[in-house]
C-alpha cells in the first residue's frame, strides 16, 4: 500500500465522519475540501473521484494510476537522446544548457529548433540518465575535535531572530564560543553580518582575555572579509572556515545557535522589546553572562562552562591596547589628486595641502569606524570629507614655512635668461655699485 493511497482514504474516511454526524454527503466533501491534510488541499472534484474509486473498488482502487514507461521521448529525437546519454557518461559536470549547444554545434539540433531544458531533464530523468554533477569524494579526512584548554580555539557565528512586534524587524547577533569550556567570551547584536561586527567584538575578546590561538566560522559575508584575515594575520591568529554544506564540522556551534533561539532570541518578538540593536545587545549579554555560561552543561559532563574556564590551566596571554589597534590598521595606498583630493572606498576625502599628485599611505583604523589618517611631518593626521561651500568661498591658505620644499621658487632668485645677459652687455651700469668707474675702462680711441 503506497503512501498516496493511505492519503486518499484518510480524505474518505473525514467525509464518512461528517456523514456520521448528520451532514449530508456534499456538504461533507465542502467541509473537508475547505482544510488543510498534511500542507496539502484537495479540491471537490478530485474528492467526488476518490470517493467513487473507493465505492467501487475498495482501498486499492485509491492506488495512483501507474504511467506507462516510455523507451525514448515524444518531444526529443532518439539521436539526441543517445547524445545526452553518451555526453552525461563521459562530462558529469555538464550542465543541460551546455549540452544542448553542444548538440546544435554538432548538428544534432537544429539552430533554429526550440529544446526546453525542462523537458530534457525529466527525460534523463526517466531514462536513468545521471542529471547531477559528481559529488565531492568521501575520502577526506573530517574529524571530530575538541581542544583540552581555553583560548586555543573558538567559534563564531551569526544568528538570524526577529525582534519587536508589528512589524518584527530583523536582527543578527553574533557570539564568540570558547571550543574547550563552551563559555561565551563575547555577543553583539546587529541588522546584518558584515565585517564590522566581527571586527569590533574580536577586538573585544581579545582586550579582555588575550590572545586566541585560532578561530573557526563559516563562509558568511562577515566571516570571508579581508579585512578579517588581515588583522588576524597580524596577531598571527589562524583563521580557519570550515567546509561548505558540511554540518558536522559546524556541529557545536549550530546546537548552540539551537539552544539560544530557543531559550532567549525566538522570545523577543513583542510588543515590549525594544528592535535598537543596542537594547537587543543588553539582553543578549544578560542571558550569555549571566545565564548561559552558569547553567550545566551536557558536553562538560554536568559542569558549567565558568567553572570549566576557571579549571584551565593555560595562562591567558594579554595584549595591550597600542598592539591591538597597531593589528587593526590596515595599510593602503592611493594618490592624491591636483586639488587635494582621495577617493577612498566610494567618498572623497580632502588631503592637506603640499601633497598634490602624490602617492601617499591610507591608514585605516578599523576600530574607530574606519576612521582614515595619512602621516604628515611625523604626525597622524585624520581626513575629513571635503566642506565644497566653505571652500568656494573661504580664502585659499598657504603652506607653512615649515612645509615649504626646498626647491621653492619664493627662495631662489631665478636665473639669468639670454635676455638678460644681452641687456647687460649692451646697457649696463656705467658706475660700479661703490660709485665709481669700473677698473678696466674701454679704450678712448674705440668707437
Amino acid at each position: 500500500m503506497s503512501n498516496e493511497a493511505l492519503f486518499r482514504f484518510r480524505i474518505v474516511s473525514a467525509v464518512e465522519l461528517y456523514q456520521s454526524q448528520g451532514h449530508g454527503k456534499t456538504a461533507a466533501v465542502r467541509l473537508v475540501a475547505a482544510q488543510e491534510h498534511d500542507g496539502r488541499r484537495v479540491s471537490v472534484r478530485t474528492i467526488w473521484r476518490w470517493l467513487k474509486a473507493f465505492d467501487e473498488g475498495g482501498i486499492a482502487a485509491l492506488e495512483p494510476n501507474k504511467r506507462a514507461c516510455v523507451d525514448g521521448s515524444v518531444a526529443l529525437s532518439d539521436e539526441f537522446v543517445d547524445f545526452l546519454a553518451t555526453e552525461r557518461a563521459e562530462d558529469r559536470d555538464g550542465s543541460i544548457p551546455e549540452l544542448i549547444r553542444r548538440a546544435r554545434h554538432q548538428g544534432i539540433v537544429h539552430p533554429d529548433e526550440t529544446v526546453c531544458r525542462t523537458t530534457v531533464w525529466r527525460t534523463m530523468k526517466r531514462l536513468g540518465i545521471a542529471t547531477r554533477p559528481r559529488r565531492a569524494p568521501k575520502n577526506g579526512d573530517t574529524r571530530r575535535f575538541a581542544y583540552p584548554e581555553r583560548m586555543q580555539m573558538v567559534l563564531l557565528d551569526f544568528v538570524h531572530f526577529r525582534a519587536g512586534f508589528a512589524p518584527a524587524l530583523k536582527r543578527c547577533a553574533i557570539y564568540v564560543l570558547d571550543d574547550a569550556t563552551r563559555k561565551i567570551l563575547g555577543c553583539a547584536v546587529t541588522t546584518s553580518e558584515n565585517a564590522d561586527s566581527v571586527l569590533h567584538l574580536l577586538a573585544e575578546v581579545l582586550r579582555r582575555y588575550g590572545k586566541i590561538d585560532r578561530v573557526y566560522c563559516d563562509k558568511g559575508p562577515g566571516f570571508i572579509a579581508t579585512d578579517v584575515a588581515c588583522a588576524l594575520a597580524d596577531l598571527n591568529i589562524g583563521l580557519i572556515h570550515g567546509r561548505t554544506r558540511y554540518p558536522e564540522g559546524h556541529g557545536k556551534i549550530e546546537r548552540f545557535n539551537r539552544s539560544v533561539k530557543a531559550r532567549c532570541l525566538r522570545g523577543l518578538r513583542r510588543p515590549d522589546v525594544d528592535p535598537d540593536t543596542g537594547a537587543l545587545g543588553l539582553r543578549v549579554r544578560h542571558d550569555a553572562f549571566h545565564i548561559y555560561n552558569h547553567l550545566p552543561h551536557e558536553g562538560l559532563d554536568g559542569d558549567t562552562p565558568h567553572r570549566r574556564w576557571l579549571q584551565s590551566e593555560r595562562t591567558l596571554c594579554p595584549i595591550d591596547d597600542e598592539r591591538l589597534n597597531q593589528a587593526f590598521t590596515i595599510v593602503e595606498t592611493r594618490r592624491v589628486s591636483k586639488d587635494h583630493i582621495i577617493q577612498f572606498g566610494g567618498s572623497l576625502w580632502e588631503a592637506p595641502l603640499g601633497l598634490a599628485g602624490e602617492r601617499v599611505e591610507i591608514y585605516r583604523r578599523l576600530l574607530e569606524d574606519d576612521a582614515l589618517y595619512i602621516e604628515r611631518f611625523g604626525e597622524m593626521v585624520r581626513l575629513c570629507p571635503p566642506d565644497l561651500e566653505r571652500n568656494a568661498t573661504g580664502r585659499r591658505g598657504q603652506l607653512a614655512t615649515s612645509e615649504r620644499s626646498s626647491d621653492d621658487e619664493s627662495t631662489h632668485p631665478s636665473p639669468k635668461t639670454s635676455s638678460s645677459l644681452a641687456f647687460d652687455k649692451a646697457l649696463s651700469p656705467m658706475t660700479g655699485a661703490d660709485g665709481g668707474y669700473p677698473a678696466s675702462s674701454p679704450d678712448p680711441d674705440e668707437e
